[in-house]
């Protein structure tokens, strides 16, 4: 029942026919969304937390700075509920994100060969971020993308919404782009990021989810042992820079295809062009053609028996397995995150499609509306 008509009956019983007063305790429905204050950033700005629950006692949280998820609280097969991604406790903490924990990236989420691109004849240059394998490239949305910058959110009817305006020229985009983030928890367990987009000019987008995962109690634990399925037949091979070739290359016969569920660990160290130039897994996989939303991955961890399954209407799914965590990044209850502790499954546009004609466009023209749709999906067995 929903409070206003919980209110409703109340108001009646106050002033029933009968003349009398009467008091009644009313007991409201815990809200399902709460804010608070997260902190400042350095210019003395505000930065609210929003925390969302469910009836089965599933707790996300997700702040204004950088549309972030914070943390997601799933239960595991007896029912203890543990947090299941990386990051930090506080705003402060993910001042310092480097490694793009559950963050909104863009303007374009994963590589962009050299920092350029061409669009409508005019030739754009970006910032070089990155140089995997000493090859720069841009990297998602480049020095100051859309996961440093704050939002504005507020609740909307099924959710949390983020606003952004991202001026004409940021980090060297054409286009003022008007974007919306917004996070949705229902009580079928599904966690739902969507971002929507629209341009006064014609710009490339690819704005990306970019949590990283452990579906364990421990967050030090590597996910080697995590089982991965991916509904994908193809991939698309790199360059020692980690630029697609512009081939897509048949999974199957090698130790790209998680077509069934795989142990990640069993063939990560293969020697193998392909696994040796990501230093693991770090690559884009080309999803089975579907209309609408599809199931794009399904990840488990056999001790806790979490499950998480992730739904798209992108083409593409980029699993990066973790490679360049190195102790470094000091997270949640002071965890210093080690090497493949966690996982990332990025729902995508292909990488550097604005430099391949062949890939699906990453184009957006005034009139048009981006919408890039990201389910989770929790359970345990």
């Amino acid at each position: 029942m929903k409070p206003k008509s919980i209110m409703a009956m109340f108001a009646a019983a106050l002033f029933c026919s009968c003349g009398k007063t009467t008091t009644t305790t009313v007991t409201l429905p815990p809200a399902p969304i709460t804010m608070a204050v997260y902190g400042k950033l350095p210019d003395g700005r505000e930065a609210k937390i929003f925390t969302l629950t469910n009836k089965n006692g599933i707790i996300a949280k997700v702040t204004e700075y950088g549309a972030i998820l914070v943390s997601v609280e799933v239960p595991d097969k007896n029912g203890k509920l543990a947090d299941v991604t990386h990051g930090y406790d506080t705003l402060d903490g993910w001042l310092t994100n480097t490694s793009y924990f559950g963050s909104t990236v863009g303007r374009f989420g994963n590589r962009i060969k050299d920092g350029k691109f061409s669009l409508d004849g005019k030739d754009y240059t970006l910032a070089t971020n990155n140089n995997p394998g000493g090859i720069p490239c841009h990297l998602h949305g480049g020095l100051k993308g859309f996961d440093k910058v704050l939002w504005s959110g507020k609740q909307v009817a099924d959710g949390v919404e983020f606003s952004y305006l991202s001026p004409d020229g940021e980090e060297g985009y054409p286009g003022n782009l008007s974007v919306k983030v917004t996070y949705s928890l229902n009580d079928d367990n599904e966690l739902t990021w969507q971002a929507e987009a629209i341009t006064d000019a014609p710009t490339v987008l690819n704005i990306v989810h970019h949590s990283y995962w452990n579906l364990s109690d421990d967050p030090n634990s590597t996910i080697n042992d995590h089982l991965l399925q991916l509904e994908a037949d193809q991939y698309l091979p790199t360059d020692a820079g980690l630029i697609p070739t512009g081939e897509l290359a048949p999974v199957a016969g090698t130790p790209m295809d998680f077509t069934k569920s795989t142990a990640i660990g069993e063939r990560v160290n293969a020697d193998v062009e392909a696994i040796k130039l990501g230093l693991g897994y770090d690559h884009c996989w080309v999803l089975k053609k579907a209309d609408g939303i599809k199931l794009a991955a399904r990840l488990k961890d056999p001790k806790s028996g979490r499950v998480m399954e992730v739904s798209t209407n992108q083409p593409a799914i980029q699993f990066y397995g973790g490679n360049f965590l190195d102790g470094k990044a000091i997270g949640k209850n002071g965890v210093a995150y080690a090497y493949r502790t966690a996982l990332c499954l990025e729902t995508e546009n292909f990488p550097d499609a604005p430099n391949k004609p062949n890939f699906p466009s990453a184009v957006l023209k005034p009139g048009e509306t981006y919408k890039h749709v990201m389910i989770h999906k929790f359970s345990a067995e």
